[in-house]
């Protein structure tokens, strides 16, 4: 399907892709990994033809259609979430207004022997079936289905794109990429602005999608669910692995191990062979054994061990300056907009050295805290302050807008940093990553990746005892989040943090504040702890609604639960097995029906009265060869 052939990317002096090949194959689910900055999202821009290679070339079958989604984007303003979602359907409605038009010209022909006649026939139902393949069901119907997967209210679908945020017009640009159905979709870092009900939605789609897919992540479960091949740029070179990313990472420590132990090997039969020639070089009885072993070095292979790039992100957080016990406390707090309240009634405390995650769907209130916290924004209704001696050290969820994008990567720290901090920029720039004439990029050249790591290091300029981090791992690599982590972990300060990457927060924070419906509520304990809690809750609120009875021994309870389970199996299966029969029954009289009318209509079509109406018998005919494709889909699905 694409080709990737001899492909070189060279900016100066520096080769970021060096001649890569590889190919891209029906239905192949390809996770695309590697540092920040080595390459990823060039390959995708080159597939797409938004970007040309220094040489090379990228071969594309003909005719196919990608989907791409980029880690910054434009967004679309002056409709609603649905109109504008819908808008991914107009070459199916421009295949409908070409069938229509067919439609009415055949009915007003009458040369039925003609070859233009027949020309048209065929263009017609060409243009149908096409439209059958796309349209399983109402383009409305889809489109819904899709943005309310994507994290969507009912009531939010009729609203201004203008009126939500970048994540949220995102989801709108991914609904469209998702609804045009394209033969290859690529990703580029599509869950930085999704929740993790999105995400799992997002998730089993791709799982069942019918095409390629090329998917930039750097959320570990996501890939290993979704991915049956990982294909990873290092050092301007690929390596390709027919295995999701966990096992990929196993496999490629065996590769490197087993080059290294071979190299090790080949370097000491070598270094005999060369000492057996210095050795014997000038005796005339070894001669024929000298030059026998010196064309045995000259014809050797020469064994390399794949290089491999090991830098990696440096964070550590100045010490916290004491602050006082109670760092963040709110009570009653209602937050929101004048055009909307966000949340009501919320009390929160967050002590001195607790690490505390807000978790919950977007949109729900957790970054309208954050402003809060940072007096960006006043409450509603209710109290919201900082403790004594409190010193906020802020990561803003959309740093591409902070950022300046005209300044450098140095001019950026340069401009903030005071003292003695400023005899170490170049330091910090450089255990963030940034070396030599890195510190000179324009912010805007960066990569998602990048910015997020010039955003943590102005973190490093001051000792905060407060860290507000509103999603810090958006963008970056899953090296960078483990090393983000440890630092974190190791912060002596006190951490509230947005984040929707389950294992990141684990391990990490002691407590969490669910913002949920309106409201903010306590959860003591871990990320784990809390999401068997929510499963628990889940089925209490079930139970409610049962009477109260006597409650049996828990031992005699798990029996007869046990039997009633079993019960309910084998009847549910013959109960669906006869389903199933009545079904397939039903379906093969009703193809029969249609087959018979539309043989009747095929009759008269190939020889019309005066009095027939070719134009609807063309459209009944339509509608009964689209009725019988899905009627024999399901049969097939079903025997």
């Amino acid at each position: 399907m694409i080709s990737i052939n001899s492909l070189t990317v060279a900016y100066g002096g520096f080769t970021l892709l060096d001649d890569i090949n590889f190919h891209i194959s029906e239905n192949d689910k390809i996770g695309l990994v590697g540092k920040n900055g080595a390459g990823k999202t060039t390959i995708l821009k080159l597939i797409c033809g938004l970007q040309s290679p220094t040489s090379g070339k990228v071969s594309l079958s003909s005719g196919m259609r990608i989907g791409y989604l980029p880690q910054i984007m434009e967004h679309h303003k002056g409709k609603s979430v649905i109109d504008e979602t819908m808008t991914a359907f107009s070459e199916l409605f421009r295949l409908e207004d070409e069938l229509d038009a067919l439609m009415k010209e055949l009915g007003e022909r009458t040369d039925y022997d003609s070859k233009e006649y027949q020309d048209l026939i065929v263009r017609m139902n060409d243009a149908n079936d096409r439209l059958n393949y796309s349209r399983a069901e109402s383009p409305r119907v889809q489109a819904e289905r899709t943005l309310l997967g994507l994290g969507f209210r009912p009531e939010e679908l009729d609203r201004p794109t203008e009126t939500f945020s970048q994540g949220w017009n995102m989801r709108i640009e991914l609904a469209k990429i998702l609804l045009s159905k394209p033969d290859v979709l690529l990703l580029d870092e599509p869950t930085n602005h999704l929740d993790i009900e999105s995400i799992e939605w997002l998730e089993d789609y791709l799982k069942d999608y019918k095409g390629s897919l090329v998917l930039i992540s750097h959320d570990r479960k996501f890939l290993d669910n979704i991915t049956n091949r990982t294909v990873e740029i290092m050092l301007g070179h690929i390596h390709d692995y027919k295995v999701p990313y966990s096992k990929y990472l196993e496999l490629r420590k065996e590769r490197i191990a087993q080059q290294r132990a071979a190299y090790e090997n080949q370097q000491r039969m070598i270094e005999k062979t060369e000492d057996f020639i210095e050795r014997f070089r000038y005796k005339p009885t070894k001669s024929n054994q000298v030059q026998s072993r010196i064309k045995q070095l000259d014809k050797l292979e020469r064994i390399e061990v794949d290089m491999e790039d090991n830098s990696a992100l440096t964070v550590k957080f100045p010490p916290a300056p004491r602050s006082g016990d109670v760092v963040f406390k709110a009570v009653g707090l209602t937050a929101g907009y004048p055009q909307k309240t966000v949340f009501t009634g919320a009390d929160i405390e967050v002590r001195r050295g607790e690490k505390v995650a807000l978790v919950g769907r977007n949109g729900e209130g957790k970054t309208t805290l954050m402003r809060i916290i940072m007096r960006e924004l006043e409450p509603l209704a209710g109290e919201a302050s900082t403790g004594y001696n409190v010193n906020i050290g802020y990561y803003a969820q959309n740093q591409e807008d902070i950022l300046d994008k005209n300044d450098t990567v140095f001019g950026t720290l340069d401009r903030i940093a005071v003292g003695d901090v400023r005899t170490k920029l170049r330091d910090i720039l450089g255990a963030f990553l940034f070396k030599g004439e890195d510190i000179d990029k324009k912010v805007a050249v960066l990569s998602g990746g990048e910015r997020a790591r010039l955003a943590m290091a102005k973190l490093i300029l001051k000792p905060y005892n407060l860290l507000a981090l509103d999603e810090p791992t958006n963008h970056m690599d899953i090296r960078s989040k483990d090393i983000l982590k440890q630092a974190l972990k190791a912060y002596d300060g006190t951490l509230i943090i947005v984040s929707h990457d389950r294992d990141f927060l684990e391990g990490l924070v002691d407590k969490l504040y669910e913002f949920r419906d309106g409201k903010v509520k306590e959860h003591l304990g871990g990320v784990e702890d809390f999401l068997r809690r929510r499963k628990l809750e889940s089925l209490n609120e079930l139970e409610r609604h049962n009477p109260a009875a006597a409650q049996p021994s828990p031992a005699v309870e798990a029996k007869k639960e046990e039997s009633r389970e079993e019960y309910r199996k084998s009847k549910f299966v013959s109960k669906e097995e006869r389903k199933i029969k009545n079904r397939i029954s039903f379906l093969e009289k009703a193809i029969e029906e249609d087959e018979t009318r539309m043989k009747s209509i095929e009759a008269v079509l190939a020889a019309p009265g005066p009095d027939d109406d070719i134009m609807e018998l063309t459209r009944e005919y339509l509608e009964l060869k689209r009725d019988l494709d899905a009627k024999t889909d399901e049969w097939g699905s079903l025997i």
